[in-house]
């Protein structure tokens, strides 16, 4: 017997870590305010953590989408793959040149480039697209909160999330 409607527990469930990192805040708050002195290391720590989690938990919240997307993603040490009905590849995130988030296509579809390789794009509802967001996040000088902001906006247009910074200037000779 569930007593959750299922729009209810897939709310609940895509906010889990929000809903967590609070309940473990109002324990530390709980704990550095009752019990007593001894009490307040941990309730420190749990009021620290707590509130981490509830602002990663956000984040991760804001770039979560609805898993009816065409297609799977799996992200495996380093390496993406997707697999898709049409198309598909792996792309190794040490050697990605760039990451762009493509709205002219329906749905929006990230685009992941590597040197050699066609680009791979999926879309950002496919299945296991939230695993995106921490392989995205290790890329380096990436700023997370622009990414969300473009994601949420849904821009008609291919916008450039992130780049990798050339070994050397344009112009610049070897000899």
């Amino acid at each position: 017997m569930t007593f959750l409607r299922p729009e209810a527990k897939d709310a609940v469930w895509h906010w889990r870590e929000v809903i967590a990192g609070f309940i473990l805040f109002l324990l530390g708050l709980w704990l550095v305010t009752r019990p007593g002195f001894l009490l307040a290391f941990p309730g420190y720590a749990a009021l620290a953590v707590g509130g981490l989690l509830v602002w990663l938990g956000v984040q991760r919240g804001r770039f979560r989408r609805a898993d009816d997307g065409a297609g799977a993603v799996q992200v495996d040490e380093g390496q993406v793959t997707y697999f898709g009905p049409l198309s598909g590849g792996t792309i190794a995130l040490r050697e990605m040149e760039s990451l762009t988030l493509d709205g002219k296509m329906f749905p929006a579809h990230w685009r992941l480039a590597q040197q050699g390789q066609p680009a791979l794009l999926i879309p950002v509802n496919a299945v296991g697209a939230e695993a995106l967001f921490d392989a995205f996040a290790a890329l380096p000088g990436l700023r997370t909160e622009r990414m969300l902001t473009n994601l949420r906006s849904a821009p008609h247009q291919a916008v450039v999330i992130w780049q990798r910074d050339p070994l050397r200037p344009v112009g610049t000779l070897l000899h």
